[in-house]
This record gives structure tokens, sequence and C-alpha cells, in this order.
């Protein structure tokens, strides 16, 4: 796995494609691109996947630079590198595109999650 010393800064498509090498790390950027932010609850509850495998995913996402995290309460949320380049950003949006039928059942999953984290609206926490 490439970890980049400079979040985004530095990432190049050789590095995009190699920290998207895994079909959950996929999963995992093409719900956060589309939602905007997730935890990690909400994640495990849409992949149906372990709560350990899903951290160690988003662990390798951060190092690559294409996720960041913030820290609310009990909650950390997860969401798209804000200065990720929008070159690689095209490739998210064409590549939610191409997996439509997938996301959208990834989405319907993680609309049946009750008890849902609330969150405050980004605008001012930046």
């Amino acid at each position: 796995m490439t970890t980049l010393s400079e979040p985004s800064a530095l990432l190049t498509p050789g590095q995009l494609f190699k920290c998207l090498n895994d079909e959950t790390r996929q999963a995992i950027m093409l719900l956060v691109h589309s939602e905007g932010e997730l935890c990690v609850c909400e994640l495990t509850h849409a992949l149906e996947q372990s709560q350990p495998k899903v951290s160690r995913h988003l662990s390798q996402l951060r190092n690559c630079g294409l996720l960041q995290d913030r820290r609310e309460g009990q909650w950390v949320y997860y969401r798209v590198m804000p200065d990720l380049p929008d070159w690689a950003l095209d490739v998210l949006t064409a590549t939610a595109s191409g997996a439509g039928e997938m996301l959208a059942s990834l989405q319907r999953q993680l609309a049946t999650m009750g008890n849902r984290p609330t969150r405050r609206q980004m605008c001012c926490q930046e």
C-alpha cells in the first residue's frame, strides 16, 4: 500500500489506483464520496463487515491521502480529502457512475440503519 507523506498534494494516478485496489476500499470511497461524510458505524452497517476490517481500510485510505477524519464526541467521521485533485474526484465520479447499482445497493442498506448518528454542519468547523 502506498503511503503519502503529504496527503493529496503528491497523489499520482498510480498511487490512487493502488489505494483503491480492494473492493472494500472502493466501496468505502464511493459511499463517502456520495454521502459527503460517514462514521465507522454507518460504513460497517452499509458494507455488512466487521468494525475492525472497516477501520483497517479507513486507515489505509487516510494514509493514502484520500480520506480525512474528524472526531465529534464518541464518533469519528470520514470524508473525502478536501484538497483531492480534480482529476481524482473525476475518477471517483466516473467510478460511481459505472458502479451505479452497487452504490445504490449500499445506499439502500445504509438507509435501513436505525439510530444513525447526527452530526453538526461542517460549514463552521474548518
